[in-house]
């Protein structure tokens, strides 16, 4: 899998692990890729890393319980933030427009988003020690439910016989951001980020 690792276009667009950390600690979602016939099956989850491990809760029955099989290599997208950038005037997006010369501007920083993601590569397993399966449903409730942690532990008792935990070791992180800066010049090369 080194090529797909390699795939990344923009390179000055890459940024470091804790940024892909920090987009999937963040990201209300994940769209866990499985493969299937005759198409791929893609599906959003609520997921929670905790160091090199993700984790995600599941029904016992379903398409992607039928899919996934321990060691099956997956990919999980995640996304951060997104918008379009407000970097001109009305009265300054007018003059640009006025200039063929300038179009290009148009389609570089007016006709685009910035965004942040991060994806990665690695292995699923389900989880069937108890011990790491409640210490997931912990986490996941902490991530999504902080308001009312305090009661997790007799939502797992009530649900234990009925759901499904599963793990993805992280094999491969990266992660991509497009972020302009205060004066309208795209932070290229990981600038100005920090946890």
């Amino acid at each position: 899998m080194s090529e797909i690792y390699q795939a990344m276009r923009r390179h000055d667009r890459s940024m470091p692990r804790d940024f892909a950390e920090h987009v999937i600690d963040h990201s209300q979602y994940g769209v866990l890729s499985l493969p299937d016939q005759p198409y791929p099956y893609a599906i959003p989850l609520s997921i929670v890393r905790d160091n090199q491990t993700l984790y995600f809760h599941s029904a016992k029955a379903g398409k992607k319980v039928e899919l996934i099989e321990d060691s099956m290599q997956v990919c999980v997208t995640f996304v951060g933030k997104v918008q379009v950038p407000n970097l001109y005037s009305e009265s300054e997006i007018a003059r640009i427009a006025a200039d063929p010369k300038s179009w290009g501007t148009l389609a570089r920083t007016v006709f685009t988003t910035e965004f942040e993601s991060a994806i990665i590569y690695g292995k699923i397993r389900k989880v069937t020690n108890e011990k790491e399966l409640r210490k997931a449903l912990r986490l996941i409730a902490k991530k999504y439910v902080p308001k009312h942690y305090s009661l997790v532990d007799k939502a797992i008792d009530t649900a234990f016989d009925y759901v499904q935990v599963y793990a993805i070791e992280i094999e491969h992180l990266s992660s991509k951001r497009k972020k302009y800066d205060d004066q309208g010049q795209e932070m290229k090369h990981a600038r100005g980020w920090k946890v």
